[in-house]
């Protein structure tokens, strides 16, 4: 109750400015930038990394998965140095949401993994770390980045619990569902065999 009590009266200066950052398109800019065309137009349309990398061009995938994490770390951050822990949940969240719902591109954006890892990371480092590792193992074995994303957010409400500060675990539990709601497409096909494995250019939904 005291973190939806905050949250509500710092809307704001800290969720609005928080989501504000977490809508900024970086796959979508840097696609453009390096004359690789409308991101929305290729793969999957998504503006996420893995769609990136999609084009062929690594680098530019490599730049959006950090550019996308830094959004959700830097919003954290910035909020818990003024603010404190609760006010960085808060932020995290807010980051979470403006990469999911960009006002820029009519609320229609990512599935939040690269920001989730962001968000997760500066809020608590060795819970950050060990979704990274959980998604980087299941990536090495299956090949399949959605199948990763959804065990590392699964997993994130239990690291968050042991090593966050008080209450990010709600946090963790509400990004761990909207990933998964997000990628409610991606598991019809897991269960099919149909999704495309890390690195395929065959087009997804």
């Amino acid at each position: 109750m005291l973190l939806v009590a905050f949250a509500v009266k710092s809307a704001p200066y800290v969720f609005l400015p928080a989501y504000l950052v977490g809508s900024i398109p970086f796959g979508l800019l840097i696609t453009r930038a390096l004359g690789l065309g409308d991101l929305r137009a290729i793969g999957s349309g998504n503006i996420g990394a893995t769609n990136v990398l999609r084009t062929g061009n690594k680098g530019a995938a490599a730049a959006t998965l950090l550019l996308d994490a830094a959004k959700g770390a830097v919003a954290v951050l910035v909020a818990r140095y003024f603010l404190g822990d609760t006010a960085a949940i808060v932020a995290g969240f807010g980051a979470f949401i403006g990469h999911l719902f960009p006002v820029w591109l009519r609320f229609r954006g990512g599935k939040g993994v690269a920001t989730f890892l962001g968000v997760t990371l500066a809020l608590a480092p060795l819970a950050g770390l060990l979704c990274c590792a959980v998604w980087a193992a299941t990536a090495a074995i299956f090949r399949y980045s959605s199948l990763a994303a959804l065990i590392s957010a699964a997993t994130a409400p239990i690291w968050l619990a042991l090593f966050g500060p008080p209450q990010s675990v709600w946090l963790g539990l509400v990004l761990a569902a909207l990933i998964w709601l997000r990628h409610h497409a991606n598991i019809g096909r897991l269960f099919s065999g149909a999704e495309p494995r890390i690195g395929a250019k065959g087009r997804a939904q």
